[in-house]
């Protein structure tokens, strides 16, 4: 297995649980504004990382891994909207949610390591935080 291809295939597996979120909310206004927000945010991980992974610098590398975070960060949003609204099973959100939340601390710490080998981030720097 090449490095990395946990991750996608974690970020492909989330975006099947967000597809089979998203084909469960109401059909309601509120529920298909949500659901496209999600719809696009949600399944925009994988191939953002798959990018990332093709990336033609480490600077490259880094900004992509940026723009896979902020997809991550906000469906992380949505879920929890649609958590407190109680559009879908409780269970179903909190694992779908749980899944968003690990994804995006794994691909922060893969950033971060990123740009403290390409010399941005000095190790212990507020900026690591």
């Amino acid at each position: 297995m090449a490095k990395g291809d946990d991750i996608a295939a974690r970020l492909v597996a989330f975006a099947v649980a967000v597809l089979d979120l998203c084909d469960k909310l109401p059909k309601t206004p509120q529920g298909t504004h949500i659901a496209g927000q999600l719809l696009r945010s949600g399944t925009s991980g994988a191939p953002n990382y798959a990018e990332a992974r093709a990336a033609e610098s480490r600077s490259d590398f880094i900004h992509k891994l940026g723009i896979v975070l902020k997809e991550l960060n906000e469906s992380r949003v949505w879920l929890e909207m649609i958590q407190r609204r109680s559009y879908v099973s409780g269970e179903i959100v909190s694992q779908v949610l749980d899944e968003c939340v690990a994804l995006s601390k794994i691909v922060a710490v893969s950033r971060r390591t990123a740009a403290q080998n390409a010399g941005r981030i000095r190790q212990g720097s507020p900026a690591e935080q």
